[in-house]
């Protein structure tokens, strides 16, 4: 079929999303999930990066345990008033323009982390390069979504997303291989890369076109359509007819933060954060605070714990692989109900054996952690599947505040279960939680799986 069908196919703001729905995934596209993928794994890496650091800086700087959780929570701190402020400013100036800004922002903190000189300095840093980290994602997961039709995109999203987790594991073989030999110092250098990546963003990538479409500017949406179509025709690619339902008509209409709470998207918004919350103060506790406990509850080298933790995150990469390429079939709301369940088994296991040895702590701690990522990691896909184009960076980048709450619940909770009932107890709290989030999904959450965003969320 040529472009030129019929009128309103061709040019309608209607016509335009109709276009994206049938298009498969082409070069261009592929060039924007690898540019704004590598955002998100530095992104990764730098949330982590801490948790290798502060095995050192423990003991240099002679922390306490308040301390050294000040430092942790500060990021998630700034995290969280990053998403707030950023997913706002997406929905006015563009995704790719904020992406920049984001970039930016954690890139050069990470040199001020470089330069820190006590516990003080160090939570300022760690404050402001969180402002951007908190920002980068929810928009970035805004972006990617609002580019893929609605048949591969929970596919095509989770191997986008992926590249997460993949910064998780790199901040795990940084942390082991160069910290011991090269110091603390050395996780934040590594942070100063994406500094790189805001030449592709600014001047390279085409704006979301489903974006440009709220806000009025359809020759520019239409222009970036064509540009994906003819990507496709050039390589031979038959394209069908494209589709208009009356469902899928976008909105001009301007998102606020108050619309998250109207109509259908109350009992999304409220599912949504304690899916977030439930899930990131499991996940985020378990890997800040592990390596850290392997090396002075246990007793092991720093080698042997970074090792440990370097375990856990990389076999979570792969589960989460696993997930990425079934979504689509399974569905967003039976895999998390699975997860949620299944993780209280090794949570479980823990409590009643109580967590004696590094040994047991490894192989149940990693399995709940893994099974669990695939919830933390695919959470930006259903939130951005969950709200309309004109609040989705809003609802995505609010919702991932409470992904910090969680985070910073995390550490916490684990400090005040140790001092008053040991280190068995704390895996008996996640368990709770975890169960929480398993009846919270199965009672509200919405299934999205194969359905068109516009159809989703009128």
């Amino acid at each position: 079929m040529t472009m030129r069908d019929n009128a309103d196919v061709d040019g309608s703001a209607a016509g335009i999303v109709a276009r994206l729905e049938r298009l498969p995934v082409s070069r261009p596209l592929l060039w924007a999930r690898v540019v704004v993928g590598s955002a998100t794994f530095f992104d990764g890496y730098t949330t982590l990066a801490i948790a290798y650091a502060m095995p050192v800086l423990s003991k240099l700087w002679q922390l306490s345990p308040s301390q050294v959780g000040l430092v942790i929570s500060s990021g998630y701190l700034g995290q969280l008033i990053g998403a707030l402020c950023f997913g706002w400013l997406a929905e006015r100036i563009g995704r790719l323009r904020t992406l920049t800004i984001t970039v930016s922002i954690f890139a050069v903190m990470s040199v001020a982390c470089i330069f820190s000189w006590n516990a003080a300095s160090l939570i300022a840093f760690r404050f402001v390069q969180g402002i951007g980290t908190g920002g980068e994602v929810p928009v970035a997961s805004a972006y990617v979504n609002e580019f893929v039709g609605a048949r591969s995109r929970g596919r095509f999203f989770l191997l986008y997303e992926l590249l997460f987790l993949v910064g998780l594991v790199f901040a795990g073989l940084i942390g082991y291989e160069l910290v011991p030999r090269y110091g603390w110092q050395m996780m934040f250098w590594i942070g100063v890369l994406p500094v790189m990546l805001t030449v592709p963003l600014r001047f390279f990538l085409p704006e979301s076109p489903r974006w440009l479409l709220t806000h009025g500017r359809i020759p520019e949406a239409e222009a970036v359509v064509r540009r994906l179509e003819d990507d496709v025709t050039r390589r031979g690619v038959s394209l069908p007819l494209p589709v208009i339902a009356r469902e899928t008509r976008p909105s001009f209409e301007r998102g606020a933060w108050r619309d998250l709470f109207s109509g259908i998207y109350r009992k999304r918004t409220l599912t949504l954060w304690a899916l977030w919350f439930c899930s990131y103060l499991i996940n985020n506790g378990l890997a800040t605070w592990l390596p850290t406990l392997y090396r002075t509850v246990f007793g092991m080298s720093l080698r042997d714990s970074l090792l440990y933790g370097l375990i856990m995150t990389s076999v979570a990469v792969v589960v989460s692989f696993v997930c990425a390429i079934s979504i689509d079939k399974v569905g967003r709301r039976p895999w998390y109900i699975g997860a949620f369940a299944l993780a209280v088994v090794p949570l479980g296991v823990l409590w009643y054996i109580g967590a004696s040895t590094a040994m047991q702590v490894l192989v149940f701690a990693t399995c709940a952690y893994a099974i669990i990522q695939t919830v933390t990691y695919s959470l930006y896909l259903y939130s951005a599947e969950l709200y309309p184009t004109r609040m989705r960076a809003i609802g995505a980048g609010i919702g991932s505040a409470w992904l910090r709450a969680g985070s910073m619940a995390g550490p916490a909770v684990i400090g005040f279960v140790m001092a008053h009932s040991g280190i068995h107890m704390v895996f008996a709290s996640f368990g709770v939680v975890a169960v929480s989030g398993a009846v919270v999904c199965a009672l509200f959450a919405t299934e999205t799986k194969g359905r068109v965003l516009e159809e989703l969320s009128p």
